[in-house]
C-alpha cells in the first residue's frame, strides 16, 4: 500500500497517461519496435527550423486493406510511446484485433527531436515549438511517410489531449472521432501560472546554467510542485501521513532527475502557447465551427494541472459528449473513478476497451 500511495503522488501529473492508469488496464507489453520518420528541416509556425527533424512512433495491430481502422495516440508531456505499450491489445484500451494504433512521440519528449538529443541545436539552442507544430509533424509522418490520409480517431490524455484538440481544429476532415482526456483547447489563467512556475523553478536554479547543466536542476522543487498540483489537498491528506511527506518528496526527486529539464521547458512553453482559437481571432465559437469529428471529452472537475473550464466550454460549443469526473483526485481523477468510468452509469461502458469502442460508435 505504501508503494501505491507514493506512486499516486510522485508520478508527474504532466507525464500521466490517463489511458494507462485511468481504466486500470493491465500493462502487458506488445513489444512494438521504436520507429522513426525523418522530416528533414522542419519549419515551425514561428518560421524557425528544426534541423534534421525526426519523429518517433510505434504501431500496434494490423492495418486493414481500406486503411480505415487507424487510431492516433499522441504522448503526454515528456511521456514516450514506450510507456504506452501496455494499452494496446485484445481486451485492453485499444483492441488491436480491430484497430491499428499509431502511438506518436511528441516533439521535445526526448525520443522525437528535442533539446536533449539534437546534435546541431542542443539544449536551449533548440527552437521553441508549439502544440500545432507537434500536430503538423505528426500529420506529415502519417500522410507523407505512412500514406494515411484519414483516421478513425485521435485520442490522447493531458498534453496528448491538447494535441487532440489541435488535431480536430487544424485537420477537421482527418478523423471521424476525437477523444481528449483531461486536456484543454487553451490553458486557463491558473494553468498558465502553474506551468510558468514550473519553468521558473528550473531556470532560477543556479545549476541550470542557461540550459548547459551537468545534472538535472530543481529536482526537489519540481517534486514539491508536482505533489501540490497533481491531486487535491483532500486526496493528498488521505493517502499520506505527516511523517511520510519528506519520503514522498525524496521519491519524487528521483523521478524528476530522470526528466530532461530543457525538454520540459520547451514542452511547457508549447502548452502555454496553445490556443486553438488563435487562427480565428480568438473565437472559440469559430474554432468549434471548424470541427467535423464526433467528440467525447473526459474532464476532471478537480483538476489543478489542466483545469477543466476551457475543455467543458469548448464541449458545449461542439455539442460534444461530456464525461466530467467529480472526485478528490485532481488530474488523477480517471484512475480514482475507474469504476464509474467503466460502468454503464458513468461512461456507459463496462470495460476499459469498450469505453473506446463506445466513443467511436456513439451518435
Amino acid at each position: 500500500m505504501r508503494n501505491k500511495n507514493q506512486a499516486d503522488m510522485t508520478m508527474r501529473a504532466r507525464f500521466l497517461l490517463a489511458l494507462s492508469i485511468a481504466f486500470a488496464v493491465p500493462a502487458v507489453a506488445q513489444n512494438s519496435q521504436q520507429q522513426f520518420a525523418s522530416l528533414g528541416d522542419f519549419k515551425l509556425e514561428s518560421g524557425e527550423v528544426i534541423r534534421d527533424c525526426r519523429i518517433g512512433y510505434r504501431t500496434f495491430g494490423q492495418l486493414n486493406p481500406e486503411k480505415s481502422n487507424v487510431i492516433i495516440v499522441p504522448t503526454w508531456a515528456n511521456g514516450t510511446t514506450a510507456q504506452m505499450d501496455g494499452q494496446f491489445g485484445p481486451n485492453r484500451l485499444i483492441d488491436t484485433t480491430k484497430y491499428y494504433a499509431i502511438a506518436m512521440d511528441a516533439l521535445g519528449n526526448g525520443i522525437s527531436s528535442s533539446p536533449s538529443n539534437s546534435p546541431s541545436q542542443p539544449h536551449m539552442k533548440f527552437p521553441k515549438f508549439t502544440i500545432r507544430d507537434m500536430v503538423e509533424s505528426q500529420h506529415q509522418v502519417l500522410t507523407q511517410m505512412l500514406h494515411i490520409q484519414h483516421v478513425k480517431a485521435v485520442i490522447g490524455a493531458s498534453m496528448g489531449g491538447m494535441q487532440t484538440f489541435q488535431w480536430m481544429v487544424t485537420y477537421p476532415d482527418f478523423m471521424d472521432r476525437a477523444i481528449p482526456i483531461v486536456g484543454s483547447p487553451r490553458l486557463a489563467p491558473y494553468d498558465l501560472l502553474f506551468w510558468q512556475t514550473e519553468v521558473d523553478a528550473i531556470t532560477s536554479d543556479p545549476g541550470w546554467n542557461h540550459g548547459d547543466y551537468t545534472e538535472q536542476p530543481a529536482t526537489t522543487l519540481e517534486s514539491e510542485l508536482t505533489g501540490l498540483m497533481a491531486t487535491t489537498p483532500e486526496r493528498f491528506n488521505q493517502i499520506n501521513t505527516r511523517d511520510k511527506v519528506s519520503e514522498v518528496i525524496a521519491t519524487g526527486k528521483k523521478s524528476e532527475a530522470a526528466v530532461d529539464a530543457n525538454n520540459h521547458i520547451r514542452q511547457a512553453e508549447a502548452m502555454m502557447a496553445l490556443d486553438v482559437s488563435a487562427p480565428f481571432g480568438g473565437s472559440l465559437e469559430r474554432a468549434a465551427a471548424k470541427v467535423k469529428a464526433k467528440v467525447l471529452i473526459i474532464a476532471s472537475a478537480t483538476d489543478h494541472t489542466v483545469t477543466p473550464g476551457p475543455a467543458l466550454d469548448f464541449a458545449l460549443l461542439l455539442r460534444a459528449e461530456i464525461l466530467e469526473l467529480r472526485n478528490e483526485c485532481g488530474h488523477h481523477a480517471p484512475e480514482c473513478d475507474s469504476a464509474k468510468v467503466n460502468s454503464k452509469e458513468g461512461g456507459r461502458v463496462e470495460t476499459a476497451e469498450r469505453i473506446f469502442s463506445y466513443s467511436l460508435a456513439y451518435r
